[in-house]
């Protein structure tokens, strides 16, 4: 059952990105740049369901599956993945290093501290990777800072979306909270 929910997710994350990209086109800076990318919302949602290894192993299965939707080379692609597994990755593992604790999933202010961390993380990561690998990548720090918002703008209404479609859910007699 695990495996089928991890191979789930990743399906879902390049549909999701596709989705995101032909919906939310208006929003759109360049080709890695949205300001509002809803798989960033999925990065962590994997993390937090499934926990940090096979969450990891969704998001980076899901990112092998969009790799065939862009005419990047390979090396790229694959360093594409990496940053974007290993974002949410770090910063959850920051969070429980810093805070010596793990996430409560009930607590908004540690979900919105580990969401911001997060998008800190893999804002950074992505251009840092692109500006040691790729010879014409030039940093530009306001491209920084709008993947950092389209993260978080992405992570929040994804969320949203999410409690949206759970809420629907219960009204229709499924069960996702306590008694």
């Amino acid at each position: 059952m695990n495996l089928l929910f991890i191979l789930a997710l990743a399906v879902l994350f390049p549909a999701t990105h596709i989705a995101s990209g032909w919906l939310l086109d208006f929003a759109t800076i360049n080709d890695h740049i949205s300001l509002i990318y809803l798989p960033a919302f999925l990065r962590l949602f994997n993390l937090l369901v499934l926990g940090p290894f096979k969450g990891t192993i969704a998001t980076f299965l899901g990112g092998l599956l969009l790799m065939t939707q862009f005419e990047e080379n390979t090396y790229i692609g694959l360093l594409n993945i990496v940053c974007s597994s290993s974002g949410p990755l770090i910063a959850l593992i920051g969070f429980q290093f810093y805070f010596k604790r793990q996430v409560q999933l009930t607590s908004l202010k540690d979900l919105a501290t580990l969401t911001l961390m997060y998008c800190v993380c893999n804002s950074l990561i992505h251009h840092i990777v692109w500006s040691l690998a790729v010879d014409s990548f030039v940093w530009n720090h306001q491209e920084t800072i709008w993947m950092f918002l389209g993260d978080v703008i992405g992570a929040l209404f994804g969320a949203y979306l999410f409690k949206s479609l759970a809420d629907f859910m219960e009204r229709k007699g499924f069960k996702f909270s306590g008694p």
